[in-house]
């Protein structure tokens, strides 16, 4: 896909659809008027790199009280609340968001909520009412709950899944996670926030493989490569009125934003630093995850490293 390299528009033409009131924020708004803002995910989510792209995004728009980002994404975590039988060898069933939400909530005090969930949701079967109900009921109490603690919601719709590198058994799991991604675009009449990640992820790669038949995102199907976490921050940047038209390289976005290489590992470091903290001490039940430091001996270290990350820009 021939995608144009641009000069990034910190003011552009909104790309979030939603039906906003009046007395709602704009998108573009939203990132200067909320102090803390939580990502909930999956594995994808808790790898962290699209999250880490919108972080020094964020960062460079130089904001008078940039936001704080925090990851609490889980690997192999659903808001359906399934689990295949023998996940993980049999070790331990797929963790249940809900099962830990309330405590995230509490602990991080977000004043906005990005999740991104539903390829694990579909639990990698046939489309089936029963899951796809499991999924949209996970998804409305997931928006109530953000709401109710007086946090606002946005969702991105479930990233493109790599049925050339991962096929399954007589039918297109992408087909199944189309399904939900419609679903949730459905809900912007509806007042929902939603960022589609599925269509504009699903049309490159196929674009792509009309010169270059085996090209990925995905190399194992599920986790997207650094090229395919670069294409879902462009979209949740969109999303957010950053851009208009697309930039191949992150590099060449972080040059126009006076980031260096070294600035984006110490943003990365602070990411991280708070991703295991905070999901180490809401607690969970997914095996072999880090603890990481307790929140207030990381949160010094994060404001160690956000000094030196403003000295730098």
């Amino acid at each position: 896909m021939n995608r144009s390299v641009a000069i990034l528009c910190l003011i552009c033409t909104v790309t979030l659809a939603s039906s906003t009131s009046a007395d709602e924020p704009a998108p573009v708004d939203l990132l200067a008027q909320y102090k803390r803002i939580l990502f909930l995910g999956d594995s994808i989510t808790a790898g962290g790199g699209y999250v880490a792209y919108f972080d020094a995004w964020l960062t460079g728009q130089r904001l008078e009280h940039p936001p704080v980002v925090i990851n609490a994404g889980l690997p192999s975590e659903t808001v359906s609340g399934l689990s295949e039988e023998g996940h993980a060898d049999g070790k331990f069933p797929r963790p249940d968001l809900f099962e830990r939400l309330d405590r995230v909530l509490k602990l991080t005090k977000p004043d906005l909520v990005i999740a991104c969930y539903g390829i694990n949701c579909g639990i990698y079967q046939p489309l089936d009412e029963g899951r796809f109900a499991k999924f949209r009921d996970g998804m409305k109490r997931l928006k109530q709950a953000v709401e109710q603690g007086g946090a606002k919601f946005v969702v991105m719709t479930p990233p493109f899944y790599d049925d050339l590198r991962s096929p399954k058994q007589g039918f297109e799991y992408n087909a199944v996670l189309a399904e939900y991604s419609k679903w949730l675009r459905k809900q912007r009449e509806h007042g929902w926030r939603v960022i589609d990640l599925h269509n504009p992820m699903t049309n490159y790669v196929h674009l792509q493989r009309e010169s270059t038949p085996q090209f990925t995102l995905q190399p194992d199907g599920v986790h997207p490569n650094d090229a395919g976490h670069w294409f879902m921050a462009q979209e949740l940047i969109s999303g957010f009125g950053g851009r208009e038209g697309g930039i191949d390289e992150p590099s060449e976005v972080l040059r126009q934003l006076k980031i260096s290489d070294e600035t984006f590992a110490l943003i990365k470091q602070r990411l991280n630093l708070r991703r295991d903290a905070y999901v180490g001490e809401a607690g969970h039940k997914r095996p072999g995850v880090a603890k990481g430091l307790p929140v207030e001996e990381a949160e010094a270290k994060a404001a160690e490293l956000t000094k030196r990350i403003e000295q730098a820009i």
